[in-house]
């Protein structure tokens, strides 16, 4: 053929490409995805010129791919708009001059079919290839195709080509190095990862690959449930069904169209890089969108598809401006709206889905101002209250909890001035407390235990006039009852010796001993408090120590006296009870080990108990047993 030039590359220093220092893409495949997204260019391009007028369209806009296993080659071919000679020259050989921002220009379109900006998609091509050539004939000017070979050094040559249709192919000669590409199922893979939503088809020796018509393109009222069930299920199998879905779209101040999924989370959820993928004229760019999603949205999963987020020059990562600020605040906004209908169209569906959407509400109105003002009035805690059954009850029933809202809650309290919140974060170690309050008909909240250690104290300083306690800090009043207590000879009550038992049994200083007559037939022998700011110092420490809260030094051990066993006690160590030898001086020692029986019942009951323990503590209580028998008690 003809050799029409020769001559070096012209480089823009302000845009050095890959192929000099092979630094701008760090992951070689993604020299597929640019050279698919030129040839979907090109399409776009020849169907915007054939709307001027000013060429053909072919019907079937195509991008093949084919291996040559002999020649280690992988060709990408369009048939697009193409280019001339003098094209060439401008766009291929000024590496980085982007064709895109001509063209636009040339027929003042909206730019959001036009994937290029940066001119430098093409020269990722070797990354993985000694030689590339590219063949193409323009759809616009009836010149002759030309063929651009270089070798990857700033030489190249232009010589005509026999090609007799519009549209471009790039042929690649591959390395050694990379010949992995020369796998169908390597290149399948790749197409599916980044292609998958193109809007051509996208073809591997004639097979469709892409699956094509991205949902999220689509208004709302084009889609049924099972459209988005069905995206969620091809994006993230074996995941099970979203909870609900929130359909993204706006075209000011920016473009962006997208579809987000609650999942339902059932392992630990990735707070720092998140699921949700990103994409660029249906072009997949990134999975990590932390620069653009608030931090509590990242565990979201889904598509956000914007060319206005700017990314940098090879698209491989984000670039955080106040575009980027403000998508963030429209995608936090649009979740709130979603969750706010939702707790208003159908409230037993949000309580369903709500210890699944919890975390990520509870983060946010801890960490977003303005997501905090849109909704932490539908803030909901499960609670022990059943309702009333009037409309202004606040409650709502699922199918095994009853929820209700703070304000709910508050205006059911008998003493308004005292704004107090119960509330339990373990059913079964706090069971003991719990079935005090709840006989006294106290309604108490159930919390989490991890994010509420920081939650509830979030929601105090919202509102300072409510306080939130929990069951086994402290016991009301109302749970106790004032009995008269008749002192013996030495001056000293029931309570007198009971507490100075313990005390002698257990010698340990940091534990505080109260006595107490409680109400309730389910009122425990022994139970152990912790005052609410100790707790939480307590929590807060285990929270920064990835650990679980333990039982601190010191707390209060509250003993029943009403209770039979502590009544029993009462009498084995005063001596008012019969045993089989009179003066049997181990008696003593028995009282002292149910006194420290009862301390390791408590602490039993507050999961203070280490696993070493646990065996000596079923020791201890067969030792005791075997005692009390032994001498007939």
């Amino acid at each position: 053929m003809t050799t029409l030039e020769k001559g070096q590359i012209q480089i823009h220093t302000e845009n050095i490409f890959p192929i000099i220092k092979k630094a701008v893409y760090s992951d070689h495949e993604i020299f597929l995805r640019e050279l698919i997204s030129n040839g979907v260019d090109a399409i776009s391009k020849r169907r915007m010129a054939s709307l001027a007028g000013d060429c053909d369209v072919s019907e079937d806009g195509a991008i093949e791919i084919s291996i040559n296993r002999e020649k280690k080659t992988i060709s990408i071919k369009d048939n697009g708009i193409g280019m001339s000679s003098d094209e060439v020259k401008k766009y291929i050989n000024q590496v980085a001059f982007s064709s895109a921002e001509d063209f636009l220009e040339r027929y003042k379109k909206d730019n959001e079919e036009i994937i290029g900006h940066f001119g430098l998609g093409f020269y990722s091509s070797f990354m993985v290839a000694n030689n590339v050539e590219l063949i193409t004939k323009s759809a616009i000017k009836a010149n002759q195709a030309v063929k651009w070979i270089c070798d990857g050094s700033p030489n190249f040559t232009i010589e005509y080509s026999d090609l007799e249709t519009p549209g471009t192919e790039v042929i690649l000669y591959l390395m050694e190095e990379e010949l992995e590409y020369l796998e169908p199922s390597r290149i399948k893979t790749l197409i599916t990862k980044y292609c998958d939503f193109m809007p051509v088809d996208v073809k591997l020796e004639g097979e469709v690959i892409n699956k094509k018509n991205p949902p999220w393109k689509k208004s709302q009222k084009e889609l049924t449930d099972q459209d988005y069930i069905d995206l969620y299920r091809y994006l993230y199998p074996f995941q099970g069904d979203p909870l609900i879905w929130v359909h993204l779209n706006t075209d000011y101040p920016y473009n962006l169209q997208g579809i987000l999924y609650f999942p339902k989370i059932t392992g630990r959820a990735d707070w720092e890089n998140g699921e949700i993928k990103l994409y660029c004229n249906q072009v997949f760019v990134s999975d990590s969108l932390k620069e653009v999603v608030p931090r509590y949205l990242l565990p979201l999963r889904g598509v956000l598809d914007s060319a206005d987020i700017p990314l940098n020059v090879s698209r491989s990562a984000l670039q955080t401006d106040r575009r980027v600020r403000s998508i963030g605040n429209f995608v936090s906004k649009k979740v709130a709206d979603k969750l706010r209908s939702l707790k208003s169209d159908d409230p037993k569906f949000y309580a369903e889905i709500w210890e699944s959407v919890a975390p990520f509400v509870k983060i946010g109105v801890m960490e977003d101002e303005k997501f905090a003002e849109q909704i932490e009035d539908i803030i909901l805690f499960s609670t022990t209250y059943k309702g009333s059954g009037e409309e202004n009850d606040d409650i709502i029933k699922t199918e095994n909890k009853y929820y209700t809202t703070i304000k709910g809650y508050i205006s059911r309290l008998k003493n308004e001035s005292k704004k107090r919140l119960i509330y339990c974060t373990d059913e079964v170690s706090q069971s003991n407390a719990l079935s005090l309050w709840q006989s006294q008909g106290a309604e108490v909240l159930n919390a989490e235990t991890i994010i509420d250690t920081q939650f509830i104290p979030w929601l105090e300083t919202r509102n300072e006039e409510i306080h939130f306690q929990r069951v086994d800090s402290e016991l009301d009043e109302d749970l106790k009852e004032d009995i008269q207590e008749i002192s013996d000879e030495k001056g000293e009550t029931k309570s007198d010796s009971l507490r100075n038992l313990i005390k002698e049994s257990l010698n340990n200083e940091k534990i505080t001993i109260e006595i107490q007559s409680l109400k309730g037939e389910y009122a425990p022998p022994a139970m152990i408090l912790l005052p609410e700011q100790m707790r939480r110092i307590n929590d807060m420490g285990a929270l920064m120590e990835q650990k679980l809260p333990g039982l601190p030094d010191h707390h209060v051990l509250v003993i029943n006296k009403k209770h039979p066993l502590v009544e029993g006690l009462l009498k084995l160590n005063s001596g008012s009870v019969l045993v089989t030898s009179n003066g049997d001086p181990t008696i003593n020692d028995l009282s002292k080990n149910i006194a420290k029986h009862l301390y390791d019942m408590a602490r039993l009951g507050v999961g203070g108990l280490q696993p070493k323990e646990l065996i000596g503590f079923q020791s201890q209580t067969a030792a005791i047993m075997g005692s009390l028998i032994e001498r007939g008690l």
